[in-house]
C-alpha cells in the first residue's frame, strides 16, 4: 500500500475549515444581536430566521424585497486590505433599493462566498453589515458563508445581501401618481456609492496606474480612502417623508445612473427633466472625468454625480418637504421637474447647457 493510499483526506485538506467557520459565527454573534428589532425571534445559528411580523401595525401590509451586491468596489476591498465598510455597501444597496417603494426595511441576510474562511475577515465584513442593519432599522436576522475552495482566488470574497421590508399598500410608492409639474429632489450621496467600479478601475489603476495609497490634494486623503467611502443609508432620511407626505415616486440613483434609473418610475405620458447645474458636483467626480477624459452623458449614465435618492413630489408639497428636511438637518437640491412627454430623462444646464 502505497502513502498516498494510507493517508487519509479531510475536509480541510480539500480547503474547508469547518472549524473557522465555527469561530467566525461565535465571534459575530455579539454584533449581530446588536441589530435585532424586538420582532426577531430565535438565536443566530438557525436554518432559518424569525421574524415576528407585527401585523396589527398596518391595515393593509405590502412586503417589499430586494437584492444586490457590492459588485467589483470589491477589487479595491482586496487591494487595500480593508474590509470594515463593504457590509454597509451590501446593506444600503438592498435597503435602499426597498425603501425607494416606500417600504421600511425589517430584516436582512447575507451573503458571503470565498476560496478560504479566514475568521477574522468575515467577522469584519459582518461587524459591517449589522452596523448598517442597525442604522437602518432592519435586523439582520441570518446569513451564509460559504467556502468555495478553488473557485475564487486566495483572499478574494463576494458580498450580497438580500432585504425584505414593508409598507401600508396605500402609502406604496410606485410612480403611478407622478404627473406633469411634479417636483425632483435629490439627496446628496456619500460619493461613488457601489456602482461604475468596473470603470472606476479602468481609469485609475490601468489607465492612469495609480496607487490606492496615492495622496489625492482634491480629496483631502487618499485615493483608496475616497473611493472606499461606503453607500448613504437612506432610510432615517427618507422614511418619516413617507409618513407624512404623499411621496409621488423615488428613484435610487444605481447602476445606470440618471438614464436607466428615473424612466423606471416616470409614467409612460411624462418625461423628467433635470437641472445638472442645480447641485454641486463631488470633487471625485470631476477628477474621474479629468483622468479618463469621459464623456459627461457616460459620466450621467454611470454614476450618481452627487445625488443618490430622487424624490418626486408634488408641487403643492414640496416647499414643506423640504423644510422637513431642512428641520432634520438633512441636505437637498431641487434638480428638476416632471413635464409631458414619453417616459424619458432630459439632463440640461450644466455641462449639458441649457
Amino acid at each position: 500500500m502505497t502513502d498516498k493510499e494510507k493517508k487519509e483526506i479531510t475536509y480541510l485538506d480539500a480547503g474547508v475549515d469547518i472549524d473557522a467557520a465555527a469561530r467566525a459565527k461565535e465571534m459575530m454573534k455579539e454584533s449581530v444581536k446588536a441589530s435585532y428589532r424586538p420582532e426577531v425571534l430565535g438565536e443566530l445559528g438557525a436554518f432559518g430566521g424569525f421574524f415576528a411580523f407585527d401585523t396589527k401595525k398596518y391595515k393593509e401590509p405590502v412586503l417589499v424585497a430586494g437584492t444586490d451586491g457590492v459588485g467589483t468596489k470589491l477589487k479595491l476591498a482586496f487591494m487595500a486590505d480593508k474590509h470594515d465598510t463593504v457590509g454597509q455597501d451590501a446593506v444600503a444597496m438592498c435597503v435602499n433599493d426597498v425603501l425607494a417603494q416606500g417600504a421600511e426595511p425589517l430584516f436582512f441576510l447575507d451573503y458571503i462566498a470565498l476560496d478560504r474562511i479566514n475568521a477574522e475577515k468575515v467577522v469584519t465584513i459582518v461587524d459591517g453589515v449589522a452596523r448598517a442593519c442597525k442604522e437602518s432599522g432592519c435586523s439582520l436576522i441570518g446569513g451564509e458563508t460559504a467556502a468555495m475552495a478553488g473557485f475564487y482566488a486566495k483572499d478574494e470574497y463576494d458580498l450580497a445581501g438580500f432585504c425584505v421590508g414593508v409598507v401600508e399598500k396605500s402609502k406604496a410608492v410606485t410612480g403611478k401618481n407622478i404627473k406633469p409639474g411634479d417636483v425632483l429632489i435629490g439627496l446628496p450621496s456619500t460619493g461613488i456609492h457601489s456602482n461604475g467600479f468596473s470603470l472606476v478601475r479602468k481609469i485609475c489603476f490601468d489607465y492612469q496606474n495609480f496607487d490606492m495609497s496615492m495622496d489625492v490634494p482634491e480629496f483631502g486623503c487618499t485615493l483608496g480612502e475616497k473611493l472606499m467611502t461606503p453607500t448613504r443609508l437612506y432610510p432615517s432620511t427618507v422614511l418619516p417623508l413617507v409618513d407624512k407626505f404623499n411621496i409621488h415616486g423615488m428613484v435610487h440613483v444605481t447602476g445606470g445612473a440618471f438614464y436607466e434609473n428615473v424612466p423606471r418610475v416616470l409614467p409612460a405620458d411624462c418625461d423628467a427633466v433635470i437641472d445638472a447645474g442645480s447641485w454641486d458636483v463631488p470633487v471625485v467626480f470631476k477628477k474621474l472625468q479629468e483622468w479618463g477624459n469621459v464623456a459627461w452623458h457616460e459620466m450621467y449614465n454611470t454614476f450618481n454625480m452627487g445625488i443618490g435618492m430622487i424624490l418626486v413630489v408634488a408641487p403643492e408639497e414640496a416647499d414643506a418637504i423640504r423644510a422637513n428636511l431642512t428641520a432634520a438637518g438633512e441636505g437637498f437640491y431641487t434638480i428638476g421637474e416632471v413635464v409631458a412627454g414619453k417616459g424619458e430623462v432630459t439632463l440640461k444646464g450644466g455641462v449639458f447647457g441649457e
